[in-house]
């Protein structure tokens, strides 16, 4: 253990900007309006800039637990998410301001998007409320974190998005292989351990979440840890890049074997987070479904490589152009099979979008879900627009339809919503998306993005 770590009573702390209080206090992580209102119009044109990755800025304001001082991050969206991560990062006693101006000739100058500055102090209380962590899935990524720096955290079980059953077991396993031990109590997690030690550590699935825990925690540890069958994300790339950064001795990131040689200790760095992937997703399907020409700026071709197949394969004209890709489309659509995959195939928070964008293309499409079971439950939605989609275990049967219907639809989760806001745009009529607040975990400002590109896309009060 290094040294005695005391459990002070958690001190509450102000909301966010995208947070509110009721009367009694609590916080609820949402915007005051509550609906999308979506119809359909012309063809979409001009240009879009992507924000910086929502899974990417979670596990980097994580990382900053391993060490004293500020880390800079970069390019961070203004999401409701982000302010999540904030406060359980401000109960752990760690302060979060965002800025959004850069000095003149620094490193975030070339940012395109807004600042955090994350202060760690030198001691932290290691515990991460279940009032928060309950909202949102990724806040666990701050167990390995803390383990390597405190030796001892306790952290509320996760919520988040319902997709199904999504054990934390692996993450648990993983960092007992660096001689962490565990218990549950409460509801919480409750792990010590002295200092890490370096191992080989096998995951039995590519998990996102699992890999960055691990790989966060195995920075501190003494000696060198292996990681098989890793995540090979942008995102998992991001991470690495910071901890890089803060004097961590990492290789593989991107491929399914990653190194890490433990160093004594890191420090403070600045880091400018990648582009959202599945944002400029949902441009790219906004396109095929409205039709237009479109410039995403900040898209990474690479990253998308199956992704973008399938688009062409659907009938879009897409261009790298080294300042993003652009998109064209007489929205008339061709059907595909799609399957879910780990990366680099096609991920599951693309499916939404594609799902939309092939129940109004010419024929049959099969899509299949491998990697969470619980993602086909928009289907009923985009059934009440029209939506002719059957769907049995892990595959639906999409026959493409003319035309949507506008109608009144509730958004089940972040991309889910995001693609019921897109179905409006190929829809007669209007279509209202209730539910709003979990698009607003995700995106930033996605109805005003949408607007300046010429689509009816307004938010509403409840």
């Amino acid at each position: 253990m290094r040294g005695p770590v005391t459990r002070p009573k958690l001190a509450g702390t102000a909301p966010g900007p995208l947070a509110r209080r009721t009367a009694a206090g609590a916080r609820h992580y949402s915007l005051a309006v509550d609906r999308f209102v979506v119809r359909s119009g012309a063809p979409l044109a001009g240009e879009v800039r992507v924000q910086g990755a929502k899974n990417s800025a979670l596990k980097l304001m994580a990382a900053c637990l391993l060490t004293e001082g500020s880390t800079r991050l970069c390019n961070v969206p203004r999401i409701v998410d982000v302010e999540v991560m904030s406060d359980v990062l401000t109960a752990i006693g760690a302060s979060v301001a965002r800025r959004d101006g850069a000095a003149a000739g620094d490193d975030c100058a070339t940012r395109t998007g807004p600042e955090l500055v994350v202060t760690v102090p030198e001691r932290c209380t290691p515990i991460a409320p279940y009032e928060l962590v309950e909202k949102m899935r990724a806040s666990f990524v701050v167990l390995g974190p803390l383990l390597a720096r405190h030796g001892v955290a306790r952290v509320s079980l996760p919520g988040g998005d319902d997709f199904g059953h999504r054990p934390i077991d692996m993450h648990l396993r993983a960092l007992a292989a660096l001689g962490a031990e565990f218990g549950t109590e409460h509801g919480y997690v409750e792990g010590r351990c002295g200092r890490l030690t370096g191992a080989r550590v096998v995951l039995e699935y590519p998990s996102h979440t699992a890999t960055d825990n691990v790989l966060m925690a195995a920075t501190l540890a003494k000696g060198t840890t292996v990681i098989e069958n890793a995540a090979c994300e942008p995102e998992v790339q991001d991470l690495a890049a910071l901890l890089v950064g803060m004097g961590a001795r990492v290789s593989g990131a991107g491929t399914s074997r990653i190194e890490v040689e433990g160093v004594e200790e890191l420090r403070p760095a600045t880091h400018v987070t990648v582009a959202d992937r599945v944002e400029a997703a949902t441009f790219l399907a906004a396109v095929g479904l409205a039709g237009g020409d479109v410039h995403v700026v900040g898209a990474r071709d690479d990253h998308m490589e199956m992704l973008l197949a399938k688009l062409s394969s659907m009938g879009l004209e897409l261009e790298a152009t080294g300042r993003g890709i652009r998109a064209r489309s007489d929205g008339r659509l061709a059907p595909v099979d799609v399957a879910t995959l780990p990366y680099p195939g096609v991920a599951t928070d693309y499916k939404p979008l594609l799902v939309t964008m092939l129940s109004v293309a010419s024929g049959v499409s099969i899509v299949s879900e491998n990697l969470f079971a619980g993602r086909f439950r928009y289907v009923d939605e985009l059934r009440r627009m029209g939506a002719d989609i059957r769907t049995e275990g892990h595959h639906a049967v999409v026959r493409g339809v003319g035309r949507l219907s506008g109608a009144p639809v509730r958004a089940p989760d972040i991309r889910a919503g995001a693609a019921l806001v897109l179905a409006g745009l190929a829809a007669d009529g209007e279509t209202t998306v209730s539910g709003a607040e979990h698009i607003d975990r995700g995106y930033e400002d996605l109805a005003g993005k949408l607007r300046t590109l010429g689509a009816d896309v307004a938010r509403a009060d409840a």
